[in-house]
């Protein structure tokens, strides 16, 4: 008869195990989390329009299907995360995920991942731009842009852009 991981660990060292897992695993601060204790925020006005859900676009999956992002805030700290996918066979996607550092007028500044997958760039495969980013308002526009354009996996700009709700 097999042995299982239960028989040979023993009991207790398998729930000291169990336990570390479960501990560890709700206990997890992504790296761009880590020394970030709350968001400066220089205009309380952004702020306020930042927090919430708001649609979210990369113009190479769709202009007519938006998804989504979603601003909390805890402990003084801002964060977001969303993503916007085609509903194509093989489908496209955008997703965000991070902390927002900063919020001034017109503008914020963002630490985490922005990952993109569109069938036509970079060979069809995923590619991620980690670290510090921004994102401001132009004129008139009703959105936040991404201002770091350039795909760093291949020679073409993309437009990550976030709506005011």
């Amino acid at each position: 008869m097999p042995r299982s991981i239960y028989t040979t660990l023993k009991a207790p060292a398998f729930g000291l195990i169990l336990a570390s897992f479960f501990i560890l695993g709700t206990a997890f601060t992504p790296a761009w989390a880590e020394n970030q204790a709350k968001t400066l925020v220089k205009d309380a006005a952004e702020k306020k329009k930042l927090l919430g859900k708001h649609m979210l676009s990369l113009q190479w999956i769709s202009w007519e299907k938006f998804g989504s992002a979603t601003v909390t805030e805890k402990n003084g700290l801002l964060t977001i995360k969303g993503e916007q996918r085609s509903k194509s066979k093989d489908p496209d996607w955008l997703t965000i995920d991070g902390v927002i550092t900063e919020v001034a007028s017109g503008q914020f500044k963002f630490k985490g991942k922005i990952e993109t997958r569109v069938s036509h760039i970079n060979e069809g495969k995923p590619c991620l731009r980690e670290g510090e980013m921004n994102f401001a308002i132009k004129g008139k526009r009703k959105y936040w842009r991404l201002k770091e354009m350039d795909n760093p996996c291949d020679h073409v700009t993309d437009y990550v852009d976030i709506y005011f709700k």
